[in-house]
């Protein structure tokens, strides 16, 4: 049965006035800037999603409803994405918008959460686990751009993300995508897609590929204190084998799930495969949380 959204705009309720109750999108400030947020409420550990390079946390509302059955969720827009603050004063750098993730922990008051990082959002969450270690409840990297100086390159031309995200600010996002040959999303997601990624400033976009060439991951992984977990797409080539070799010289108690068929963007091109694969990644982060408390 295909995902449609509860709500896609600011805003906007349901039929007779019936807002869904569940998903509730606010701002509030930290680390000196306006960030906008989405909280699905559930009974259980916090989470927080940190979504990719040009994906507002719309577009991971169907996660955040799922999740919201077993946790407590929250999926950040990343500044510069969505109805986060945007403008040419911002710093886009991983630094600045990893300072945001920990600053938006204290802001909201969250306790412990298990941070889930995907693409972009791995490295942001990755950089303010390294410096915020006690604001962490575990972290989960879902297949982060290992590229970095001296290695090779991200797969994903920024030539592709950057004509996509100017064909959204045309209002044509939806023909670019469908032109684009990459693997289709489904239509419903799809739709949202084209209707929100003209919320993207592209400045962020190339700041964004600057650090994924420019900014090593694996150091902030040397240094890191946190429980963690990796969840690797099974095509697209983002995280190499060699690359999971090194990350596990550095961690030794790391935990590696290699999701077969599923591309980068396995959250929405196989949400049914990639559901079992986090839950049971978060699940095991929970059992981890709850013998520290004990």
């Amino acid at each position: 049965m295909e995902w449609r959204p509860a709500r896609t705009r600011p805003n906007a309720t349901m039929q007779g006035d019936d807002v869904n109750e569940q998903r509730k999108g606010a701002h509030l400030r930290a680390n000196g800037i306006r960030q906008h947020y989405l909280h699905l409420a559930g009974r259980g550990p916090t989470v927080l999603v940190i979504p990719g390079i040009v994906s507002p946390a719309i577009l991971w509302s169907h996660v955040g409803e799922w999740l919201a059955q077993d946790y407590d969720c929250y999926i950040l827009d990343v500044r510069g994405r969505g109805l986060s603050e945007a403008g040419p004063h911002l710093d886009y750098g991983v630094g600045a918008c990893a300072q945001d993730v920990a600053a938006f922990i204290q802001a909201a008051a969250l306790t412990s959460p298990i941070v889930v990082g995907h693409s972009m959002g791995a490295r942001i969450a990755l950089r303010a686990a390294s410096f915020a270690p006690d604001a962490f409840g575990g972290l989960v990297l879902i297949d982060p751009p290992t590229s970095g100086p001296g290695r090779r390159p991200y797969p994903v031309p920024k030539a592709r993300t950057v004509g996509l995200l100017q064909a959204a600010q045309r209002g044509e996002a939806l023909q670019a995508m469908q032109r684009s040959g990459a693997a289709p999303w489904p239509q419903t997601l799809q739709a949202l897609r084209a209707e929100w990624l003209s919320t993207c400033d592209e400045r962020a976009v190339h700041v964004t590929y600057d650090d994924f060439h420019g900014e090593d991951i694996f150091a902030d992984i040397a240094q890191l204190q946190v429980p963690l977990s990796l969840l690797c797409a099974g095509t697209g080539g983002v995280v190499s084998d060699d690359d999971v070799a090194e990350m596990r010289q550095l961690r030794k108690d790391l935990v590696v799930t290699r999701l077969a068929g599923a591309g980068h963007q396995m959250q929405a091109e196989n949400f049914e495969a990639f559901k079992p694969a986090l839950g049971a990644i978060l699940a095991r982060h929970t059992q981890t949380l709850e013998r520290n408390r004990n």
